[in-house]
């Protein structure tokens, strides 16, 4: 049984990845963290921390190329936008909100 959930939450990873990495690009990292409060940076940072709980040395960069499928400053120049004065003012409030 735990395999099997293993293996179940390893296809839903790899799906949520998919999506935020090739169906839906529009969607910029500053967009998760206010809507839902982790981005694709915060994925790479749990994935290193995973690693390290099971003795695996892991990097920054390394990790975060395990989540965008590249390595990130690639990746931030080929889709990364600079954010907006609105998304920066949301990402505030919500931050606020968040750590009351």
């Amino acid at each position: 049984m735990t395999t099997d959930r293993t293996e179940l939450e390893a296809a839903a990873f790899r799906r949520l990845l998919k999506h935020l990495n090739r169906d839906r690009l529009d969607v910029q990292n500053i967009d998760l963290m206010i809507l839902a409060g982790f981005c694709r940076n915060c994925l790479a940072d749990w994935y290193r921390e995973a690693a390290a709980e099971r003795g695996i040395a892991m990097s920054r960069d390394q990790a975060r190329e395990t989540i965008y499928g590249m390595p990130f400053a690639e990746w931030k120049a080929a889709h990364q936008k600079e954010a907006t004065p609105e998304q920066l003012a949301a990402f505030e409030t919500a931050q606020k909100t968040r750590h009351r």
